[in-house]
């Protein structure tokens, strides 16, 4: 008989996005002349770069000419995409990364659901509170916990992420494995200091642990003292691998392109307690289940790093960050403590006592405004809402006057 992975059945009923897509739809149908504006989910709403869309363009021109076609691409990435990557992301700061430790796939949220792969069931996982979802549930899915209970699943360490920290989570006060990062936060939108990352690095190497370091967010950093990669601190490449993304910085949402670097220093052990090499096993792993992205999308992908794309890159970033100053600056205004908003496209805003989904219900409702609730990213997002950047500027405008009509 065919039976089920049981650890799918421990999943809480519905992904987070799926339940305030179906809430939206409900009010829509329900009021049909209503216009919605969504600050929710963190979805881009402008246009790819004009040096993405020219490179898109060619590209295409080439795969329609027999003598320029190209098949089956290199799983791991074309070598003018990965060295792109390598000197502008990595080299130019400092990080000693080469192309061949970068894997380019085709979203980050796979990536950072794949890696748990090649690590063992029992080993001891800490996830911060509140968390972008897919780090929790795909551990869930793996079979690496027990079953939910009082908003968190046992089995797990949560690394509480509150007001009284700074929303940054501090170090396990326990031995741990593995060990999930994002910063700039998703969905609190804080940073984390070169001095902070940097305890985080040295705990990995005492205890023998791996971080999962999502900087899927870094193009927003404007302040230069904080680190966008964590191999800007050194013994790094030993203990973490990292996970960015063309989506937000370059508007690749729809067009997929993303990329993991693993260093070929960053280690793991056997049973027996011997050095096992990561990078050759993610290789194997890559390779095995991966065909690569297609070649018009590297080559768009590569443009992000051309002079024009550059430019072009940093306006599209801009503008969302001065949506995210508009709305932190008018609901600080309307009496809510936030944070995020400045290095981040995501304001974390406290909802004064309410509860999560009561006061996402109380701004769709009356506002026509979408936000996330903050328990759907954990037990410490449980009286948070979050609203995103990722709107034009005019709409923003509109969401913040109406948000305010709304609060009275």
């Amino acid at each position: 008989m065919i039976t089920i992975n049981e650890h799918f059945l421990k999943l809480q009923a519905s992904y987070l996005f799926a339940d305030i897509a179906k809430r939206v739809n409900t009010f829509q149908e329900q009021n049909p002349d209503n216009e919605v504006i969504r600050l929710g989910i963190g979805d881009v709403t402008r246009a790819l770069p004009d040096a993405c869309v020219q490179a898109l363009h060619e590209a295409v021109d080439e795969m329609a000419n027999d003598a320029t076609f190209r098949g089956y691409g290199p799983e791991q990435g074309y070598d003018f995409l990965r060295e792109a990557i390598a000197k502008h992301d990595f080299q130019s700061r400092g990080a000693d990364i080469a192309a061949d430790e970068i894997f380019v796939s085709d979203g980050a949220k796979c990536d950072t659901s794949n890696i748990q792969e090649l690590f063992t069931t029992d080993i001891k996982v800490a996830i911060p509170d509140p968390v972008y979802p897919v780090y929790l549930d795909t551990n869930v899915m793996a079979g690496r916990t027990d079953i939910f209970t009082d908003g968190r699943y046992g089995g797990l360490v949560y690394l509480d992420a509150t007001k009284e920290n700074n929303f940054v989570p501090t170090l396990p006060t326990e031995q741990v494995d593995l060990i999930y990062l994002c910063f700039p936060n998703n969905p609190t939108g804080t940073t984390i200091s070169k001095d902070d990352l940097a305890k985080w690095v040295a705990y990995a190497h005492k205890h023998k642990a791996l971080i999962l370091f999502d900087a899927a967010y870094e193009a927003f950093i404007r302040d230069e003292s904080l680190p966008k990669s964590i191999y800007e601190i050194d013994g790094a490449k030993e203990v973490a691998i990292e996970f960015r993304s063309f989506s937000k910085n370059a508007g690749f949402t729809g067009t997929r392109c993303a990329f993991t670097v693993v260093p070929k220093e960053c280690k793991a052990f056997d049973h027996t307690g011997k050095e096992q090499l990561i990078h050759p096993l993610w290789n194997r792993r890559h390779c095995t289940k991966f065909n690569g992205v297609s070649y018009p999308i590297q080559r768009a992908a590569a443009a992000v790093y051309s002079e024009a794309g550059q430019a072009q890159t940093k306006g599209l970033t801009d503008g969302y960050l001065k949506n995210a100053a508009l709305i932190r600056q008018k609901m600080t205004k309307l009496g809510f403590d936030c944070v995020g908003g400045d290095n981040s496209p995501y304001i974390w805003i406290d909802g004064q006592g309410r509860d999560s989904w009561e006061f996402f219900d109380m701004l769709l409702n009356k506002a026509g405004v979408v936000c996330t609730p903050g328990a759907g990213f954990g037990k410490c997002g449980q009286g948070y809402i979050r609203l995103s950047a990722f709107n034009s500027y005019e709409n923003v405008e509109k969401a913040m006057k109406r948000i305010g009509e709304a609060l009275g």
